[in-house]
């Protein structure tokens, strides 16, 4: 039994190590991305110029790759405002270049609510994120730094369903481009659309591409455990793959494909590029640009468009939270961007049954007790089982110390003599640990869930708990946590060893300090459930107690 306790104890420790490292990652740090800072002012009065890339060659027969300079005098760019009811965006006209996203429903804080989350930006200091693209022809290009004629500089969406904004481009050859992109009431999507007229005499052969560029934006790295910050490919061979901005740094990635998408995610939010899923096939990649820059694309299939003729080149693109059942609306495996690490075949049903009893409560903190109450359920047989364990441990314990006062000097004895309590008794010795490794995974997948899920952040349960995903303001629940750990422990057979004895009697006050910094519905998950699990196996340590003729001495 001594082992078994050790065992469980590193367990244990190892378990709110690895938690802990996590949320270091994730709420430890003041994260200086985008997502964490607004700054609409800069964006839309600074005429900040955008990074200069190179223009990616993808195997277009004859192609060639544009040299990026800078602007010629003639050319003046000019910054395009559209505002939705969920978006606020700025638009360069240099190459059509979304780079500015404010998110209109999602404060950076309760505290500071006119204070909105910005996905996308550029500014000096933090360096940049955007979302960019253009057309690849072996006549003539559009690249970030082909600067498109406007015919409005401010868009807004006011009572309509969508807002449409056009772009102009002629290029000296002859060939008209128009680029719209198609914003929607309500939604984080946009279609992007290139129109192009071939008024030359040659035939024209070329296609669309998108990119998403980002800097790492002063982000801390960490060799633990964390929410993962990088780039994603799906493709129907590999519905999930992550590309680490390491990867991306060591070598080009290219794939073609049908189907799929590619996205850059974060906390809580993602952008990306859905390809248009009437094309046959798409080509995905990935490449280290200048500026400290990692790009991520798509391009859609080589066209050819006789003289006089014109053809239309669409994608899809997202920017917004990762809002899991609308997400999976826009592409299959889409929701697969909220990453609940290992033990998601747990955690996927988890959330399911949370968003389930959450629309009859419409409360996120008691629909996590009523889950908790529903898991006890599940495994009652299970834990009583393993509470009977324990009562009867505590039931022979006091034979259990006469006989180690016995054999003090005799292990193998002592060993012996204690099987043989165990087997007279029919007691399983490691009955007693199941009810706690029981509860790891759920408890692993529930920290994934609360950390991942954005439906979760910021919604309140009661009284001061107004934000679940971060840690309880006046440390309640973590106090209320350690209480009933006590009182968990009171019911336990205490350990024979006077070290482990004393380690476990401060275990209670470890996991208060660790609990309070972690977000107020996993402590009130392990509040409920430590609650139920009180009286369970208070229930059937009384019963055990009053049935048997050895009663535990004091």
């Amino acid at each position: 039994m001594e082992t078994t306790r050790f065992l469980l104890l590193i367990s244990l420790g190892l378990v709110l190590t690895m938690i802990w490292q996590a949320w270091v990652e994730d709420y430890g740090y003041i994260n200086e991305t985008s997502i964490t800072s607004s700054i609409p002012e800069e964006a839309k009065k600074n005429n900040i110029s955008p990074p200069q890339t190179t223009t990616p060659l993808l195997e277009i027969e004859k192609s060639s790759v544009p040299v990026v300079g800078g602007f010629s005098e003639t050319e003046k760019r000019e910054k395009i405002n559209v505002t939705t009811d969920v978006l606020d965006i700025v638009i360069d006209t240099a190459g059509g270049t979304v780079e500015y996203v404010a998110l209109n429903k999602y404060p950076v804080s309760k505290k500071n609510p006119d204070e909105k989350i910005v996905l996308l930006q550029q500014n000096e200091q933090d360096g940049f994120y955007l979302m960019q693209g253009g057309v690849l022809s072996k006549t003539s290009n559009i690249t970030p730094d082909t600067v498109f004629s406007a015919e409005e500089n401010n868009y807004l969406l006011e009572n309509n369903q969508s807002v449409s904004v056009p772009l102009y481009h002629t290029s000296a050859e002859g060939v008209n481009t128009k680029k719209t992109i198609t914003f929607y009431k309500g939604q984080y999507v946009a279609d992007v659309k290139y129109e192009i007229e071939n008024r030359t005499q040659e035939d024209w052969v070329g296609r669309a591409y998108a990119e998403i560029v980002r800097t790492k934006q002063k982000e801390r790295e960490s060799k633990f455990i964390y929410t993962y910050t990088g780039a994603v490919i799906s493709t129907p061979e590999k519905r999930y793959e992550k590309i680490s901005f390491g990867d991306i740094e060591d070598d080009d990635l290219k794939i073609k494909t049908a189907n799929g998408w590619v996205a850059m995610l974060q906390h809580y939010f993602l952008t990306a590029i859905i390809p248009d899923k009437k094309e046959e096939t798409h080509t995905y990649y990935t490449r280290k640009g200048n500026n400290r820059s990692y790009i991520i694309g798509a391009a859609t299939p080589t066209k050819e468009i006789m003289p006089g003729d014109r053809d239309v080149l669409t994608h899809r693109i997202y920017f917004g939270p990762k809002e899991q059942k609308e997400i999976e609306k826009i592409a299959e495996g889409l929701s697969l961007t909220v990453d609940y690490g290992i033990f998601w075949f747990l955690a996927k049903p988890l959330y399911w049954l949370l968003d389930f009893i959450n629309s009859y409560t419409n409360n996120w903190g008691w629909s996590i007790v009523l889950v908790t109450v529903i898991l006890k359920l599940i495994f009652y047989r299970l834990s009583a089982a393993g509470y009977r364990s324990m009562a009867n441990m505590r039931r022979v314990q006091p034979r259990l110390v006469a006989l180690k006062e016995r054999y003090q000097d005799d292990r193998a004895q002592l060993n012996k003599a204690m099987m043989d309590i165990y087997k007279k008794e029919k007691i399983n010795p490691l009955g007693g640990c199941f009810p706690i490794l029981i509860q790891i995974p759920v408890f692993i997948s529930l920290y994934w869930v609360l950390l991942e899920s954005v439906e979760l952040r910021q919604a309140d349960f009661v009284l001061w708990i107004d934000d679940l995903s971060i840690a309880d303001p006046f440390f309640v629940l973590p106090l209320i946590m350690g209480v009933t750990m006590f009182v968990q422990q009171k019911l336990n057979p205490a350990p024979m060893d006077p070290i482990q004895a004393k380690v476990m009697s401060i275990l209670p006050i470890v996991f208060t300090v660790f609990f309070a910094f972690f977000p107020a519905g996993l402590v009130l998950y392990w509040v409920a459930n430590n609650i139920l699990s009180i009286v369970q196996q208070w229930a059937i340590t009384r019963s055990i107690e009053k049935t048997s003729t050895h009663k535990p001495t004091k």
